[in-house]
């Protein structure tokens, strides 16, 4: 599924345009706990970012130790495994609630915010995407290492191109999101959308 405007798409896009910038230019990420304070709800969100950022940089830098013969096949296996469908289940979870709760309710509170909330939407299919190519390359790389497959190699370079292209698509996406939601709850505040 392509954007009306192929330069917003996830792997393309440099941030929002502009125009879904308004909020953002009166509470810039800067300000965000200094000059303006962040509620219950915002801080919640920007911890589960967080906390999708540093499982991307904990596997990468785990398929890295692979790569570079520090940790073994097998005990990487094991390590690997439970975090990559902890990290994917997880991001899948967070983006179902996205569209189908906060979504609808961010985009009906400022109408001039709702097309930048569309396009979140339509990234979530891209990322969707994104994670189901990553599972496949990622059971086949798993396969090859429990079983000592000669594709190994080949398999493991195949999954990191894939984990590098979720990682940059969600990057783009979780800092957008932010620069689109947290401007949002600090100029209608929390309460509206069931934080305090």
């Amino acid at each position: 599924m392509k954007t009306a405007d192929d330069s917003l798409g996830l792997l393309v896009r440099a941030g929002l345009p502009d125009d879904l910038r308004v909020l953002y230019a009166r509470y810039p990420r800067g300000d965000w706990n200094t000059v303006h304070t962040i509620g219950q709800l915002g801080a919640f969100w920007l911890e589960r970012h967080a906390m999708f950022r540093d499982f991307g940089r904990l596997l990468g830098s785990g398929l890295e130790d692979l790569r570079e013969g520090r940790v073994t096949a097998d005990r990487f296996a094991k390590w690997f495994a439970p975090r990559l469908n902890h990290f994917l289940g997880d991001l899948e979870g967070h983006h179902q609630v996205e569209d189908y709760q906060y979504f609808p309710l961010f985009a009906a509170a400022d109408v001039r915010l709702a097309s930048g909330f569309a396009l979140l939407e339509e990234d979530h299919h891209q990322i969707h995407a994104l994670l189901e190519r990553n599972a496949e390359t990622a059971n086949r790389f798993y396969h090859d290492l429990t079983t000592g497959d000669e594709r190994l190699p080949f398999s493991r370079d195949a999954y990191a191109v894939e984990a590098d292209a979720l990682l940059k698509g969600l990057e783009r996406h979780l800092e957008d999101e932010e620069d689109l939601l947290i401007p949002l709850l600090l100029d209608q505040g929390e309460r509206k959308f069931g934080g305090y």
